[in-house]
C-alpha cells in the first residue's frame, strides 16, 4: 500500500474510532455529537494552526533584505516544486530543526531555527527546505493537524464518558475503564501512524524537489545528533510530528516506534541511500 493510500485508510479508522467511541457514551446521539465535535475541531484545526504554533515557537518572519541566501533558497525550490512562495519565519533556538505549516499552498510558511542554519552546509540545508516543500505541497500540514485534533478529542470525549458516564453498573463500569484506556491509545498510534508515512513521503518528494536525495540524508543524520546534543526547551509533544526530526531527540526501534511522530532516522536514511542509487 503505497503512503496516500495507507494515510486515507488510517485517517477513516481516526474517524470511525471518534464515532464508535462517541456512539458508546452517549449512543446515536453521542455519535452525532462527537462528529459534529469532530468538524468544530478540524474547522478550528484548518484556520487558525499556523497562527497558533508560530506564535508558539516565537518564529519571526523574514524576507530577502533579512537573509538574503536562504530566502533565494527557498524561492529556487519552491519553483522546482511549482508552489508560491511561503512566507519564511526564524526560530529562536539553538536545535537544529525546521517544519511547514499553513492549511494550503497559498497560505504556507516554512519556518527553521538558528541552530539548522549553522549546522548545515548549503546542500544539506536545500535537502531540508525540499523536505518542507513537499509537506506544502502534498498538504500534510492539514493532514497532521486534523489527525492530532481528532487523536486529543477522542482522549477527551473518553475521559467525559468515564468521569460523567450515567451508567455506573459493574459491567459499565469496566467497559467505561477499558474505553478510557484503550481509545486514547488507538487514536494515538493511528496518529502516529499517519505522521510517520507522511514523513517518509515527504523525504521521497523532497528528494526530488532538490534533486539529491544524499543531501537530505546527510542532513538527517546530522540533524538527528544536532538534537540530541541541543533539546528544544520549548517544544510540545503536541506540534512534534511537525519538524523534520522530533525535537525530543532520541530515535526509537521495535515496539517504541509505533509510539513514534517520526520513523526511524535509519530508516529514512535507508530509503533515500536506495532511491539515490536507483534501487
Amino acid at each position: 500500500m503505497n503512503n496516500a493510500l495507507r494515510t486515507t485508510a488510517l485517517m477513516a479508522a481516526l474517524i470511525v474510532l471518534f464515532a464508535l467511541v462517541g456512539r458508546a457514551i452517549g449512543g446515536d446521539g453521542g455519535m452525532i455529537v462527537a462528529f459534529l465535535f469532530a468538524v468544530a475541531l478540524n474547522f478550528g484545526s484548518y484556520w487558525f494552526s499556523d497562527r497558533i504554533v508560530l506564535k508558539m515557537y516565537r518564529a519571526r518572519e523574514i524576507g530577502r533584505a533579512d537573509a538574503p541566501e536562504l530566502y533565494d533558497m527557498v524561492d529556487r525550490l519552491r519553483q522546482n516544486a511549482e508552489l508560491p512562495m511561503p512566507r519564511l519565519y526564524v526560530i529562536p533556538s539553538d536545535q537544529p530543526n525546521a517544519f511547514a505549516t499553513g492549511r494550503n499552498p497559498e497560505h504556507s510558511a516554512v519556518a527553521v531555527t538558528n541552530g539548522i542554519t549553522r549546522l548545515l552546509d548549503r546542500t544539506e540545508l536545500e535537502g531540508v527546505i525540499a523536505h518542507e516543500l513537499a509537506h506544502i505541497k502534498n498538504r500534510d500540514i492539514l493532514t497532521s493537524s486534523i489527525a492530532a485534533t481528532v487523536a486529543a478529542a477522542i482522549t477527551m470525549i473518553a475521559r467525559f464518558g468515564f468521569f460523567f458516564g450515567s451508567d455506573r453498573d459493574r459491567g459499565g463500569a469496566v467497559a467505561q475503564i477499558a474505553m478510557l484506556i484503550l481509545a486514547p491509545i488507538a487514536a494515538m498510534l493511528i496518529q502516529m501512524a499517519i505522521s510517520r508515512a507522511r514523513e517518509f513521503a515527504a523525504d521521497r518528494d523532497g528528494a526530488a524537489i532538490c534533486g539529491n536525495p544524499l543531501a537530505l540524508a546527510n542532513a538527517l543524520a546530522r540533524l538527528e545528533r544536532g538534537a540530541e546534543r541541543s533539546p528544544m526547551d520549548s517544544a510540545n509533544p503536541a506540534t512534534a510530528h511537525m519538524f523534520i526530526v522530533n525535537p525530543f531527540a532520541g530515535g526509537l526501534s521495535g515496539l517504541r516506534s509505533l509510539f513514534s511522530t517520526h520513523p526511524p532516522t535509519e530508516a529514512r536514511i535507508e530509503r533515500l541511500r536506495a532511491l539515490a542509487s536507483g534501487r
